[in-house]
């Protein structure tokens, strides 16, 4: 599966910002789809996941009460809402999905993930 994040821009400390991830050609409807996320200088790290089937979902501390993972069954997308931003949430956003529909994950490691998008480009300034 193909995978094309958008919404990322730039945004001042405390303001909102919502990233979409699509699938090109599929739907992300049937699998699990993880947002990780990687600042420069850091290596990637996960922010949040939302299980297929049971739309299970999973935070990152340092997102949790921030950010919320959702589906988007009409518009076929994966929402990451993320709110009451920070400059340390500054980072290239990804979407990730595995190869195989209806994988049950839990907690947010990259392991499960075989697909990812091309990411997308947060800015928090102070």
């Amino acid at each position: 599966v193909q995978l094309v994040e958008s919404g990322g821009g730039s945004v001042q400390s405390g303001g909102p910002l919502r990233l979409s991830c699509a699938a090109s050609g599929s739907t992300v409807d049937v699998y699990a789809i993880g947002w990780f996320r990687q600042a420069p200088g850091k290596e990637r790290e996960g922010v949040a996941v939302i299980s297929a089937g049971d739309d299970n979902t999973y935070y990152a501390e340092s997102v949790r009460g921030r950010f919320t993972i959702s589906r988007d069954t009409v518009m076929h997308t994966v929402t990451l809402q993320m709110n009451n931003l920070k400059p340390e949430d500054t980072a290239i956003y990804f979407c990730a999905a595995p190869d195989i529909p209806l994988t049950r994950v839990v907690g947010i490691s990259a392991g499960h993930y075989e697909n990812w998008g091309q990411g997308t480009q947060v800015s928090v300034s102070s």
